[in-house]
């Protein structure tokens, strides 16, 4: 027989209700029965799925994430419709019906912890940044992946209040805590104002958008990539494959460069010092045609220019445009390399040098040869 102790006066009576053998195959076949439909429901839409998948809107449904949630939850509904039939004692009751309440409480929130990273996961199925033009797939997962991280905390603070309030004790203490509310609300404000700072900046990141994921960034003079955002900090992946870890604050409180804020095309330039004798437009004709082989080139510009002269070089400015900041990168090196390689092969006379010239004079300078003649010194 099952038994249950009551405390009645001073002393203990001993209660048995029902038979043990009944209650406990009850329970377990209550119990089974949820399993069996958890089972049963997830293998119907697992192949309703596979005839015609079952959409959001226009996005797939992951029903995976419910497994696991719906497994834990259907059995301890069965259980709850049945226990009036179980036939245990009224003390015995109360005590089933808080551990059950409990069960169903945290089965809940998982669900709903799931059902929150299913919606995640199918946004970034439909958004993916590993492609070009990635714009908007960078906006939307930007939003979503602090979305999530702020509707996990309200979901475990949610399931653990509900989970607490359950018990006469705590319901007792959160009345009298009310009474105080202002007084705490106001310390706690005080004492929390940085984390709370750090937690708005998180979320207004999130909507504002100066940064967003896979944006090409250069923060305290490194360059780099937006690899991921929290709520509370941002990390860099700079180029050399170091991570700067940043607080997010930094980027509402300080100036940065965002080289991918509207586009990810970008305009690069490449300078070179030249003798005064090198033929600038074969030059010009020589950067088109490097830029016209080069996959790395979009097309959208490109030129050449004289910005400046000294007394000994002039300074000739190639311009040119890519896709994004990392073909960019490449496009000028190789410009770089090519319109050397040509100088050196076709215009030797034209890099840079020192002249030295000696005219012929009443008296022949130190360094004048014996027939006077003027020369370059290289």
């Amino acid at each position: 027989m099952i038994q249950f102790w009551i405390k009645r006066g001073k002393g203990l009576d001993l209660i048995t209700t029902g038979s043990a053998l009944w209650q406990i195959g009850f329970s377990l076949g209550l119990a089974l029965l949820g399993l069996a439909i958890s089972f049963l429901l997830t293998a119907l839409l697992r192949r309703r799925h596979r005839r015609e998948p079952i959409t959001i809107g226009d996005l797939p449904v992951q029903l995976a994430h419910w497994r696991g949630p719906l497994r834990l939850l259907l059995p301890a509904l069965t259980l709850r419709a049945g226990l009036p039939w179980i036939g245990l004692a009224p003390e015995g009751l109360v005590v089933i019906e808080h551990i059950l309440a409990l069960w169903i409480i945290f089965a809940v929130g998982w669900l709903a912890r799931r059902t929150v990273s299913m919606v995640r996961e199918m946004i970034m199925t439909q958004y993916p940044v590993d492609v070009e033009n990635n714009l908007q797939a960078r906006r939307v997962q930007t939003q979503f992946r602090v979305i999530d991280r702020v509707l996990v905390i309200l979901i475990v603070l949610i399931t653990v209040s509900a989970m607490l309030m359950t018990f006469e004790q705590v319901r007792q203490f959160g009345v009298s805590l009310l009474a105080s509310a202002g007084v705490a609300g106001v310390v706690l404000g005080f004492a929390a104002q940085k984390s709370l700072g750090t937690l708005l900046a998180g979320i207004q990141i999130a909507f504002s958008q100066p940064i967003r994921l896979d944006d090409v960034v250069i923060v305290e003079g490194e360059w780099g990539k937006v690899e991921e955002i929290t709520l509370t900090y941002v990390v860099v992946k700079i180029w050399d494959e170091r991570r700067l870890i940043v607080p997010i604050t930094y980027f509402l409180d300080n100036a940065f460069q965002n080289w991918t804020r509207s586009s990810a095309q970008i305009l690069g330039t490449v300078h070179l010092f030249v003798d005064y004798s090198v033929p600038v437009e074969e030059l010009r004709v020589e950067l088109k045609r490097i830029l016209g082989e080069s996959p790395l080139f979009d097309g959208r510009a490109w030129g050449l220019q004289v910005t400046d002269a000294s007394d000994r070089t002039i300074k000739l400015r190639a311009l040119m445009s890519a896709e994004d900041a990392s073909k960019l990168w490449d496009l000028r090196c190789h410009v770089r390399e090519a319109m050397i390689h040509y100088l050196q092969a076709h215009h030797p006379e034209s890099l840079p040098r020192i002249r030295l010239e000696q005219g012929t004079t009443n008296q022949a300078s130190p360094n004048a040869d014996a027939s006077g003649q003027s020369g370059y010194l290289k």
